[in-house]
């Protein structure tokens, strides 16, 4: 038994753990922490009250208000709807099957910008559909809001459907058997074992609709105060030589959404034991 998994180890295919860990880190800093750590450096020289006048004016609190509370919407939404899309592409068979799984994909394919300027065609006053709708969508927070929910729906998608494969199809025969109703057994037995799936492409579509910025631009109009979000906000003391500015409100992005991820990973760890404990 020694002689075979010191031969294993001898043979692997990968690098061994202390060379695998070097890269591993190297490729982190590189890309991740280097970048971030530029950025709280440069807001390091900012006093505190440099720093509060930066990341609290009207105009800055405006576009957080707008950029959360759409990104966190458009993630329940997607949450809801890419739950049953999920569902449907797993549980059932039908002839469109196959086109109706890649257009989930068609977010991701799209370059950010064309997605942009179909949304705003596709939802202006004189659009294919904003021409029927008794309000306006285009240039609006409401334009906003549909941009987050287009480019996040197939993270929720994409997380749930392998866990639905993999469901035991023996566990709703069992509740079925015991009496149970179609809805307990989906909310007492499926349910729960989604859960952290779920938590999880929330999570995802949370944080690609905070950074979004070129699939929103063309579709909300940017009027300060009104359809103008903090990635805009960001790029536009950027064209002002407000570096410091910038990094400001980038870091209390950042921030922000470490901790909301954060409480989100830590319901993540609560459904998965709550699960175990089932």
């Amino acid at each position: 038994m020694i002689l075979s998994r010191t031969l294993l180890r001898r043979h692997s295919v990968l690098p061994g753990f202390d060379l695998a860990l070097g890269f591993a880190l190297l490729y982190t800093s590189l890309i991740v922490l280097i970048p971030l750590s530029a950025a709280f450096l440069k807001t390091f020289t900012l006093t505190w009250q440099q720093f509060l006048d930066a990341t609290t004016t009207p105009r800055v609190m405006a576009s957080y208000r707008l950029t959360f509370g759409a990104s966190a919407l458009a993630a329940l939404l997607n949450a809801f709807f890419g739950l049953i899309v999920a569902w449907v592409l797993v549980r059932y068979r039908f002839p469109a099957k196959r086109l109706i799984d890649a257009l989930v994909d068609l977010p991701f394919a799209l370059p950010t910008a064309v997605a942009g300027i179909a949304l705003t065609a596709i939802y202006a006053q004189n659009g294919l559909i904003g021409q029927w709708l008794p309000f306006k969508v285009s240039y609006t927070p409401l334009g906003v809001w549909v941009a987050l929910v287009f480019i996040g729906l197939p993270f929720v998608v994409r997380t749930l459907q392998p866990v639905l494969e993999d469901i035991n199809r023996e566990f709703e025969e069992a509740a079925a058997t015991l009496g149970a109703s179609r809805w307990q057994t989906f909310t007492k037995v499926i349910f729960p074992i989604l859960m952290p799936a779920l938590l999880t492409g929330f999570a995802l579509a949370f944080a690609r609709a905070l950074g979004e910025y070129g699939s929103v631009i063309f579709i909300a109009g940017n009027m300060p105060m009104i359809s103008e979000i903090t990635p805009l906000l960001i790029i536009t003391k950027l064209e002002q030589y407000d570096y410091a500015g910038a990094t400001a409100i980038a870091v209390v992005m950042l921030v922000a959404a470490f901790v909301l991820l954060l409480v989100i990973n830590l319901l993540q760890a609560w459904a998965r034991k709550r699960q175990g404990g089932l």
